[in-house]
């Protein structure tokens, strides 16, 4: 994967750069959704796109660190967040099945 597939403006494009392109792309956006949540609501808001996009980015940033720069810096850099984001979403997948199976027994 680490053969060319293209030059952009004197940038040379592989696969794994894409990879990463695509993971920090997923990284980053995630924060216009947590833009846009927390305008809709008048309120700082995290809505689960924001967790779902940091561990989907985190994880496409990892393997484009690890396999396609062999970098630890970048991997050291992206683990953390991304054992984070899975802690969040867990608790927040949690928290909604907790609250789900409160309103069915309530009926």
């Amino acid at each position: 994967m680490n053969e060319v597939l293209f030059h952009f403006n004197h940038i040379t494009v592989t696969s794994w750069k894409l990879v990463g392109y695509l993971g920090v792309f997923l990284f980053t956006s995630r924060w216009f959704v947590q833009l846009y949540a927390s305008r809709k609501l008048k309120r700082v808001h995290m809505p689960i796109e924001f967790w779902w996009l940091s561990v989907s980015g985190s994880i496409l940033l990892l393997l484009y660190f690890t396999f396609g720069k062999n970098d630890s810096v970048g991997v050291m850099s992206n683990l953390f967040p991304m054992f984070v984001s899975v802690y969040n979403l867990f608790l927040e997948l949690s928290h909604r099945r907790s609250t789900q199976t409160a309103n069915i027994d309530s009926e």
